[in-house]
């Protein structure tokens, strides 16, 4: 089984607030629904409120990111799944659920995680 990140920027999410509370009870029902699917890693948002700092291999902080990742936010989650196909019916659940399209992306095997 392989793990897919399922993700979506926070610009994606074009939702008027008088539909936030159902779009709140609707992923999280998903997220429900794929934990007792037994599918379930881990999910969440990206803090926003925190700015990203680059960690270099000596301990430098520094406030700043990678260029191409300097708009990195929104909500995400990951999931084990026997096949991309799964994979991209999880994602087109939790795209209904969040009202916007969904990105998917595989993670690489690798034996020693």
């Amino acid at each position: 089984m392989a793990k897919y990140l399922i993700s979506f920027p926070s610009a994606a999410m074009k939702v008027p607030t008088s539909e936030m509370e159902a779009v709140s009870h609707d992923s999280h029902e998903a997220i429900r629904a794929a934990k007792e699917a037994g599918v379930y890693v881990f999910g969440g948002g990206i803090d926003e409120s925190v700015p990203p700092v680059l960690v270099s291999a000596d301990g430098t902080v520094t406030n700043k990111t990678y260029p191409q990742t300097k708009e990195f936010n929104g909500g995400f989650c990951v999931l084990e799944l026997p096949s991309r196909q799964d994979a991209i019916d999880w994602a087109s659940r939790l795209a209904k659920a969040c009202r916007c399209d969904q990105e998917l992306r595989v993670f690489g095997y690798d034996p020693e995680s």
